[in-house]
């Protein structure tokens, strides 16, 4: 477990991961629950660093039977799941505690939002540098390599640091357009 940056504090049997006890891994997401010969088994959560968690019944190591709680609270659901679906596309914390005023719009459902590294693209649980396609913690610390499918959703789809200038262009504006050469009567 040493070797490749892992934890373990608990009980154990022959050696093995064995009872109760709190399994590490090397992103820092932890396993607290039951263990038996060296697997999980039984009922137990695994915590995420970014504050989420997935409370599961184990069964040699494969989750048979779970449920996933996002950061802010929000409990997945299988069916009926309504948010942040096409007709509704407030953040959880604004379901919960209303909508921001004109002008404070949230971006993330974290208000205010991280500030995003130059380039680089907040991907949920942290920052992607399309350069290295590497996502990095919130805090700076290596989470893993982005494969080909990962850089394209995230590319496509996640909040990204503005590299460019945008607005309009004074000069193409209708509003500095002189009267004389204005389509608009």
């Amino acid at each position: 477990m040493e070797l490749i940056g892992s934890s373990y504090k608990g009980e154990t049997k022959n050696g093995r991961m064995d009872g109760k006890g709190k399994y590490t891994f090397p992103t820092d997401t932890k396993y607290e629950g039951e263990m038996k010969d060296g697997m999980f088994h039984g009922k137990g959560v695994l915590h995420f660093p970014n504050g989420s968690k997935y409370e599961a019944t184990w069964e040699h190591g494969k989750a048979k039977q779970g449920s996933f709680t996002f950061a802010d609270g929000l409990q997945y659901q299988e069916k009926d799941w309504d948010y942040c679906d096409g007709y509704d596309r407030r953040f959880y914390s604004e379901r919960c505690s209303g909508l921001r005023p004109a002008g404070e719009s949230q971006l993330t459902d974290l208000h205010p939002p991280h500030v995003i590294p130059d380039g680089c693209y907040d991907c949920g649980d942290g920052f992607y540098d399309p350069n290295t396609r590497v996502v990095t913690s919130y805090t700076g610390r290596f989470l893993r390599n982005a494969d080909d499918s990962e850089h394209e959703w995230i590319v496509r789809t996640c909040r990204k640091a503005w590299d460019e200038v945008v607005g309009t262009d004074p000069e193409k504006s209708v509003a500095t357009v002189p009267e004389e050469t204005s389509n608009t009567k």
